[in-house]
């Protein structure tokens, strides 16, 4: 009796009734990384994250509109100081406030070494804190998406790093781990309480949070499940409420289930393949002492060996939106002209390698993950059987997303698939990142093909302060056109995202695939 009136109290602090108290149970393929908050930029991960630690700004999930969050206000001191007003009275999950001190320190410790969100901290040069309350950001040059990059950048306890001897972000290509790897302690709604990698996630509604929780949920529990067939049959069973990522060939029969419903909506994420055009030798392949892909004819005769129309069509049963560009629609930069694909043609493909002395062909490695993006392991399946047929044998290899995101960035894959949402809805994020040199910054942090081109770079640099309205897109389109003409990567598709759900579940979809814990409701 005595631990019922507790739980009856537990549930009324948090000012939800008894009859409303819900749990939510959702799945998807994927399993995070870490709880590390700096460590590693994966969407999936990210938007887990936001259950626990909040950001000073956030994208409002219906308008897109930047809103407050820990800060409350932001003005422009001149064009490189951004004065940010902190919000008071908010405390992290183990009672502490929150200060300017935690703010700087988050900041900073996002463009540490080991930090895997460097390009959110793109041209920022210092953070200082002005009061407890206050803090300025200096930038290296005017910035123009500063405020969609603040939207990434969590804010994490500096006393709590420095107790628990996480000061420095977990470096995802080494081993070591730190508390914060598999602890989390933040400011957000809801509270880490049980972390077991593989099996579930745990959380519970957080009672103390400052801010208003349109929502009925008192706990969340997430359980990753890589097998299609084994997700799929959770949600019919009832076992979980919600699926992010329901198999396209699933969708006709959970549509008609009147148990269920599925709403759709398309992701500014475009799925491409990248290579290596460094090694001056590929690792594992037939062609000794040089390396095919650094041949812009022989990346382009790749590009136009496959049949995208095919994957469109049977691979992702029209779940996708075929693409020769970089970046979604959705995306400043994008055009017609840089969405346009190079045609299908197998004979030209077959010429192109011929002509860069590849006339019966290459080996080459080729890797891909099997849980990350939707039928990525069936679309590779895919690809390596249209390879073949112009004379290429990819040997693929499939690997779990929490092992092939270190693998790929240690540089250790030939061609790579990879998904690219873009955050900042800017392609300045996407082309730093993807085709700007290697260096220090962000630039060219999953530039995994470590392609380089002055040309390019000068663009990009110039792009990171152009201010000017109409300048600033044109240079965004011309560096997605420089990627296309180089063929630096093979875009594939933009995703459409269904989620699936039962009809007792309100959620709000948006386009970067993440679910906002605030407005979720179980009826």
């Amino acid at each position: 009796m005595k631990l019922k009136l507790l739980a009856l109290g537990a549930v009324l602090a948090l000012g939800v009734s008894v009859a409303q108290a819900k749990p939510f149970k959702w799945a998807s393929a994927g399993e995070i990384s870490t709880w590390d908050i700096h460590s590693q930029n994966n969407a999936l991960q990210n938007g887990i994250h936001a259950a626990v630690y909040e950001s000073l700004v956030y994208y409002n999930s219906r308008t897109f509109k930047i809103e407050p969050v820990l800060a409350t206000a932001w003005r422009e001191i001149s064009p490189t100081q951004l004065r940010i007003t902190l919000r008071e009275g908010v405390k992290f999950h183990d009672g502490t406030p929150f200060t300017a001190d935690d703010a700087v320190f988050s900041i900073q410790r996002a463009m540490a070494k080991t930090s895997n969100f460097a390009i959110y901290t793109q041209g920022i040069d210092r953070v200082v804190k002005v009061n407890a309350n206050t803090i300025d950001i200096f930038t290296k040059g005017p910035n123009p998406v500063l405020l969609n990059q603040l939207t990434e950048l969590r804010m994490m306890s500096k006393a709590w790093a420095e107790k628990n001897k996480s000061v420095e972000p977990k470096d995802i290509k080494a081993t070591e781990e730190t508390f914060a790897h598999r602890n989390a302690m933040g400011t957000g709604p809801y509270i880490l309480k049980e972390w077991v990698p593989d099996q579930r996630m745990v959380f519970e509604r957080n009672p103390n949070y400052w801010g208003k929780i349109n929502s009925n949920v008192t706990q969340i529990v997430y359980t990753p499940i890589k097998a299609d067939a084994t997700r799929m049959a959770a949600l019919l069973s009832g076992e979980v409420d919600f699926v992010l990522d329901p198999t396209p060939q699933d969708l006709p029969r959970l549509r008609n289930n009147p148990n269920l419903k599925v709403v759709d909506g398309v992701e500014n994420r475009t799925i491409f393949l990248g290579m290596d055009q460094h090694r001056d030798e590929l690792v594992g392949s037939n062609i000794k002492g040089k390396n095919p892909l650094k041949d812009v004819r022989v990346r382009k005769a790749l590009y136009q060996a496959i049949d995208i129309d095919t994957i469109h069509r049977v691979t992702m049963r029209g779940l996708s939106q075929p693409t020769g560009a970089l970046v979604a629609p959705q995306v400043a930069g994008w055009s017609e002209s840089v969405h346009k694909r190079y045609p299908y043609d197998v004979e030209a493909a077959k010429r192109l390698l011929a002509e860069a002395g590849y006339k019966d062909g290459f080996e080459v490695d080729f890797a891909c993950p099997n849980n990350r993006y939707i039928n990525d392991e069936q679309i590779c399946q895919a690809i390596t059987s249209m390879w073949a047929k112009v004379g290429v044998k990819a040997k693929l290899r499939t690997l779990p997303l929490v092992t092939y995101f270190p693998m790929i960035q240690r540089y250790e894959a030939s061609i790579y698939m990879l998904g690219w949402g873009v955050p900042t809805f800017d392609a300045l994020y996407s082309l730093q990142s993807l085709v700007r040199t290697v260096g220090q910054g962000g630039d060219g942090n999953y530039n995994l093909g470590r392609y380089s081109n002055p040309k390019m770079d000068a663009i990009i640099d110039r792009a990171k302060t152009e201010t000017d309205p109409f300048i600033r897109p044109r240079l965004l389109t011309e560096a997605l056109q420089l990627q296309n003409d180089d063929v630096v990567h093979i875009p594939l598709h933009n995703q459409i995202i269904p989620w699936a759900m039962k009809k007792s579940i309100d959620v709000v979809h948006r386009a970067d695939n993440r679910i906002d814990w605030r407005l979720v409701k179980v009826n």
